[in-house]
């Protein structure tokens, strides 16, 4: 009889500890623990490269999008519109930022490698022309933006400022901005022009390095996105010729078209867009993602 009720009192033992742990299984699956039945549904990830002009504002969309969209990753990286695009067109990137439109040749490129490019317009912006605020010249002509860029003017006092030598600033090449600064100012929307920027020229790699740079330089002049101008710089009001009236960069003057060098921003997709990607873009053009345009200095594209 001992025996038996001594196996007995461990079966009983056994029986009590199996309960406890069914029970503890069962607290912790309400807890949300993970089960193998109900797996996590995958996040999906967004691809998002190219324009320096952009990207503080991608950043800003990226984050506030992911905080009401967990299931969806958007990751974004700047380096330049070139950068991105080429991205794009080599099938690495999901989206392509860009502060200019996408040139022929680069269209030709895509198509050759299967991808068809898909343009957005997200937002609008003026290229502010930026001086050291103990730099007086306050207003300046495009005619003669070109001559300083191209080194035909070389001293302050030839545009009415002290007698000084003029640094010229600029961003890299692979830059959308500063191609349109090219097109639109150094040659002066002309399409047949060969002027170039003057050899002297600073490139520089991102848009925080011409705020930089002009901020500690009296001699400098640079040029950046809307976005990017800070009170402790000085914005150059700028006239399309002489005669015609100078006009400060801003929301206003971009949207009645009186500023002279303003453009449109864009993204990128390859074929019309889908699924999450599509779902991103509709949230970037509505009226979340435009409020934040608006908060960091740029235009929206609904005004």
């Amino acid at each position: 009889m001992g025996g038996l009720a001594r196996s007995w009192r461990c079966q009983g033992r056994f029986l009590r500890l199996a309960g406890l742990a069914a029970g503890l299984a069962l607290a912790l699956g309400a807890c949300g623990a993970p089960s193998a039945a109900t797996p996590a549904a995958p996040q999906q990830s967004i691809k998002d490269i190219g324009s320096d002009t952009i990207v503080n504002l991608a950043l800003a969309w990226a984050q506030a999008y992911g905080a009401s969209r967990l299931d969806v990753n958007v990751s974004v990286t700047g380096g330049g519109s070139g950068t991105g695009l080429a991205a794009l067109i080599n099938g690495t990137a999901d989206l392509a930022n860009a502060s200019r439109a996408i040139t022929p040749e680069e269209i030709a490129k895509a198509k050759a490698n299967g991808i068809t490019p898909v343009q957005h317009v997200v937002a609008r912006d003026a290229i502010a022309v930026l001086v050291n605020p103990d730099n007086p010249v306050t207003q300046l002509t495009l005619p003669q933006l070109s001559a300083l860029y191209t080194g035909q003017l070389t001293n302050w006092r030839q545009v009415g400022g002290q007698d000084r030598p003029v640094v010229l600033l600029s961003r890299e090449s692979n830059s959308g901005t500063h191609v349109y600064f090219l097109a639109n100012v150094v040659r002066l929307g002309n399409a047949k022009s060969k002027l170039l920027f003057s050899p002297d020229t600073l490139l520089l790699p991102s848009s925080e390095g011409i705020s930089a740079e002009v901020r500690q330089n009296p001699n400098a002049i640079g040029y950046d996105g809307l976005g990017y101008v800070t009170p402790d710089m000085r914005t150059v009001a700028v006239a399309a010729a002489d005669g015609k009236p100078y006009v400060l960069p801003s929301i206003g003057t971009v949207n009645d078209k009186s500023y002279p060098v303003a453009r449109d921003l864009y993204i990128y997709s390859n074929g019309a867009p889908t699924g999450a990607i599509k779902a991103y873009l509709d949230w970037i053009q509505g009226p979340d993602g435009q409020k934040i345009v608006a908060q960091l200095g740029f235009v929206p594209v609904n005004n």
